[in-house]
């Protein structure tokens, strides 16, 4: 054990000493939230993408409850993030999103609502969104990397999530972006070496010995049928679908992910990114899904309660199987999935309250020092408060963390899906149009949970049993939110007032285009 805690400690030591060597690079603003004027490279921006998207969630909510839920077919959650998630994401969205924030010189999803629709007001209410439902998520990866660390090496989850949390809010508060993308670089690299070594002694182990012929009979595991879903062959598959959906088309509204592509440098860069992304993204979440559905191999859906439920699957079986000094790189592999989602999601989160309340709101006339000051304390604050939420969970256990995550997902990606991906493109989208998507997913998502958590424990139950349980259908909640968005922004549209010449001209002016990239 003593080889995991020094690996552990090696991890921790570079992540301080990359927050001192950079923090002459986030002297200003757009230094602190885009890496300065020149942006960041292909190999770069693809890795902080993948390793904001993948986190110690997919390692342990996910993979322990979906891959023990599904089995193989699990693993096309992995597949279609790759796919869906990364290909064809960077090739819709990366150019378009880089070269219409340049023209309007926005740094920050709301900002870009902003001046893109000509409204202040739509600015202020979606950076309040993004502030509230990015806490929960961020509470999620605490949760991921405490239930790793209380298994495998008996630590309390309230001192683990201290020392993420301590940790990540060093070297962002002093870094900034570039110091996020260029520990997301190391991260990446640290997760891929993670996952493969997980998957090999996964295979290794006596339960599989490299033979996975029985993973395809009908009373074990298989590609296209589920074993412990009690749901039915088609409720499976319709849970399957959402989960794939929600994984893999919710980044195109999420801003935490969308911000990677303002900062990209230029079209090379993009190319780059675009493979670079999708075979990172292939490896983690083919990896991270196939060692989940190898867990009904070692443990009985029985077992799993004794352990405490699905968080726990994942880092019991890593604790059974992985030797000790190989272990550590595997705590390194989610601590760095949970550093780089949650430095990421923090900054998002503080950049919308500086920039887009602050200064946007409360004081116009703010300095760009004042701003910078201010967003690196409420990255401070952000993620003190995503950490009392995740101690609170963790002691009353509130959600699964699959469902957290879900719950944020799901409602940012519907309230921002389609504003953001059609306005891109079209210059018909209206600003009717986004509040219709945006208090029309708030409205859904309330409406949803209490419908599925009555209908599932039966309508006799109490209120907070209902929610409970409502929660606990968030990721289908998020997908039927996804799809209304894109179906109501384009149709509202229509019937009503489209922006000014002048806005649009700001925002697709080609000559300005071609100058960007």
């Amino acid at each position: 054990m003593l080889l995991d805690y020094i690996i552990i400690l090696l991890y921790a030591l570079g992540m301080v000493a990359i927050a001192i060597v950079t923090h002459n690079r986030s002297k200003s603003v757009n230094d602190f939230l885009l890496a300065g004027k020149k942006g960041l490279n292909g190999w770069m921006s693809a890795f902080a993408y993948g390793t904001t998207y993948f986190s110690a969630v997919i390692f342990i909510g996910y993979a322990g409850k979906f891959g023990f839920t599904f089995g193989l077919a699990a693993v096309w959650i992995g597949i279609g993030n790759a796919i869906l998630g990364s290909l064809v994401a960077w090739k819709l969205l990366a150019k378009k999103t880089k070269n219409m924030t340049s023209r309007l010189q926005a740094k920050t999803m709301p900002e870009f609502f902003e001046k893109r629709f000509d409204s202040s007001s739509l600015k202020i209410v979606s950076a309040i969104i993004i502030f509230i439902f990015l806490i929960p998520y961020s509470a999620s990866v605490y949760n991921g990397l405490s239930s790793l660390f209380e298994t495998v090496f008996n630590i309390d989850g309230w001192i683990v999530m201290l020392a993420l949390a301590v940790l990540t809010a060093l070297y962002l508060f002093f870094g900034g972006y570039f110091a996020t993308a260029l520990s997301d670089f190391i991260q990446g690299i640290i997760m891929i070496i993670g996952v493969v070594l997980m998957v090999v002694f996964f295979l290794k182990s006596p339960e599989v010995n490299w033979d996975i012929s029985d993973l395809t009979s009908n009373d074990n595991l298989a590609w296209f049928t589920f074993n412990n879903s009690n749901k039915g062959l088609y409720g499976a598959t319709a849970s399957l679908l959402s989960l794939i959906l929600l994984t893999s088309l919710g980044v195109y509204g999420l801003p935490q992910t969308v911000h990677k592509y303002y900062a990209v440098r230029d079209k090379k860069s993009i190319n780059q990114g675009i493979i670079v992304s999708t075979v990172f993204a292939l490896i983690i979440g083919f990896g991270a899904y196939f060692v989940g559905a190898l867990s009904p191999l070692f443990l009985s859906a029985d077992q799993v309660q004794q352990l405490g439920g699905y968080d726990y699957v994942i880092p019991n079986l890593l604790a059974k199987i992985i030797p000790t000094g190989l272990i550590g790189i595997i705590a390194v592999l989610i601590l760095s999935a949970s550093m780089s989602t949650l430095s990421s999601v923090s900054l998002t989160s503080a950049s919308v309250i500086a920039v887009d309340l602050y200064k946007g709101k409360l004081n116009k006339k703010a300095s760009d020092k004042q701003v910078n000051v201010r967003m690196r304390i409420l990255c401070l604050v952000f993620v003190a408060i995503s950490l009392i939420l995740a101690v609170l969970n963790e002691y009353y256990k509130l959600a699964a963390i699959a469902y957290m995550m879900g719950l944020s997902w799901g409602v940012l990606a519907g309230c921002f899906i389609g504003p953001f991906v059609y306005s891109l493109y079209s210059r018909k989208v209206t600003k009717t149009s986004c509040w219709w998507s945006i208090i029309g997913t708030l409205v859904l998502t309330i409406f949803l949970i209490i419908f599925f958590g009555y209908d599932s424990v039966g309508w006799n139950c109490t209120f907070s049993q209902a929610i409970q349980n409502g929660v606990g259908c968030s990721p289908m909640i998020g997908v039927i939110c996804m799809i209304y968005s894109l179906i109501v922004t384009p149709i509202v549209s229509v019937f009503t007032r489209k922006p000014s010449q002048e806005v649009l001209g700001n925002a697709f002016d080609k000559k300005i285009e071609n100058e960007i990239i």
